[in-house]
């Protein structure tokens, strides 16, 4: 039956069994805001007298008056770009789907499209890039998905309709406002900051033209590429103001894939926890997590750095991220991770490294994590993430601390770091709860004894993988 673009139709809506087993995906947050490799927001910053980038923009390009943004999307070369090798590179990594960019609040699409010359094969790499990491991903049966982050852009771009207000060029207007590069910078004085550090929020603006292009932008996207995952960069795009475009582009993704596939397989993502909201895809949460074991699948965003290439990054380490996919894995959550791509489609020497390492862990320990489902807890011990904003600290773990998932009879126990007296002590066990044997992985079988619910394995002298070591505990059945 299909579905029609409003919460109750689309509150009808199931998690695909791949999302659910799939956990880690890999991001492609990548464009022409990697030119300058100094870090997000880049499009928006030059033009923001003071800040950090504006000052690199004008000490190495010129000041925004003659160099613009419009300029930096033209140095975008993508020489190097490898989609084959890059996604054989993830799959090794351990990644069970890959998400790519189509357009971020620069307005700039990285695919061919009817709706705006501003894209990457008229201007810039010379090719579609959405098609080229399709190809890739298909060629692999990796779920192929795509995010979106144009519904912010209107008010996020209208820095560029300012001007200095202290030096040489005091009161010269910025390129943005040269109405012939009107289709990229948008027409948008009206949402100009009052304050410099002020992003207008548009997602309730009542502006049917806006609303237009957008529908018809996502709209291009899904016949295009039929993604298995579309991502929204913030809530379900302008649900509350009575004309819902966002409800249109879910109920057609869903739609397309049923026709395609027999029954919808794909997925909505979008960052709006209202239940009402919520219901109509996978909740994401940029940058943090839940505090527990949440009801419905959701996912993680994040990055090993920041999102667009950053010469001044420090990195996530992979046991970093492998402690986080763990946790988040044990809250019914997947991880969806970016790894910064250079301007020229490559990755640095540290990044790979990252990919490398997650791999081998994940060669070793991916049993307890593809294909699994929350246990009755989440975990035990004292340590726990710090739930706050973009709070990503990595936490300093004890050998108490540990993190289940469960597949049919087996549970999964990680323990998020290694013993000195070489004993697993797990106290989470209801007393029907009884082992009949326990495997460490990479190891093999392990003594244990359990009494009282507890259960307590005998660990060998040396750890198998340096972190998160993983206890297979089969449980008897009835």
């Amino acid at each position: 039956m299909p579905f029609d673009a409003t919460f109750e139709s689309l509150a009808t809506f199931e998690c695909p069994d791949w999302f659910r087993d799939a956990k880690l995906g890999i991001w492609s947050h990548w464009g022409p805001q990697s030119v300058p490799r100094y870090g997000d927001w880049y499009a928006r910053n030059m033009y923001r007298e003071g800040s950090d980038q504006y000052r690199y923009h004008l000490r190495t390009y010129g000041h925004p008056s003659e160099f613009g943004y419009k300029d930096v999307v033209r140095q975008w070369k993508a020489e190097r770009f490898d989609p084959d090798a890059l996604i054989d590179q993830f799959v090794a990594a351990g990644a069970r789907y890959f998400v790519a960019q189509a357009v971020h609040h620069d307005n700039f699409f990285n695919y061919e499209s009817s709706v705006n010359r501003w894209n990457s094969v008229k201007i810039g790499p010379g090719q579609d890039i959405l098609a080229s990491w399709k190809g890739a991903a298909d060629e692999r049966g990796l779920p192929f998905g795509i995010t979106e982050h144009l519904g912010a852009a209107l008010g996020w771009m209208a820095v560029n309709k300012g001007s200095d207000t202290v030096g040489p060029l005091a009161g010269v207007p910025y390129d943005g406002a040269d109405p012939v590069n009107r289709d990229l910078y948008l027409d948008n004085s009206r949402f100009l900051p009052t304050q410099d550090v002020e992003v207008p929020d548009p997602w309730y603006v009542k502006d049917p033209e806006w609303h237009r292009y957008w529908l018809e932008a996502v709209t291009e996207m899904i016949d295009r590429y039929q993604p298995d995952l579309l991502y929204s960069d913030g809530p379900l795009p302008f649900g509350d103001v009575g004309y819902a475009p966002g409800l249109s582009a879910v109920a057609h993704l869903y739609n397309t894939s049923a026709r395609i596939h027999g029954a919808n397989r794909a997925v909505y993502q979008q960052k709006d926890r209202r239940p009402e909201v919520s219901a109509v895809g996978v909740l994401d949460i940029e940058r943090s997590q839940t505090p527990g074991i949440h009801p419905a699948p959701w996912q993680t965003d994040t990055s090993v750095g920041d999102w667009f290439y950053n010469v001044r990054d420090s990195y996530k380490t992979a046991p970093h991220v492998i402690e986080m996919l763990v946790d988040i894995v044990s809250k019914n959550g997947n991880l969806l991770l970016n790894v910064p791509q250079l301007p020229d489609g490559t990755l640095d020497l540290e990044c790979s490294q990252v990919l490398d390492d997650l791999g081998a862990w994940i060669h070793v320990c991916g049993e307890g994590i593809y294909g699994t489902r929350p246990f009755r807890v989440f975990g035990e011990g004292p340590s726990s993430v710090i739930i706050d904003g973009f709070t990503e600290d990595r936490v300093n773990w004890t050998s108490s601390d540990f993190r289940f998932t469960r597949r049919d009879n087996t549970v999964y126990v990680f323990q998020l770091a290694w013993p000195a007296d070489g004993r697993a002590v797990i106290r989470s066990l209801a007393d029907h709860e009884v082992a009949s044997g326990v495997r460490l992985l990479g190891h093999g079988p392990v003594p244990f004894e359990q009494a009282h619910g507890i259960l307590v394995v005998r660990l060998p002298e040396a750890p198998p993988v340096d972190v998160a070591n993983c206890l297979a505990v089969d449980l008897r059945a009835g």
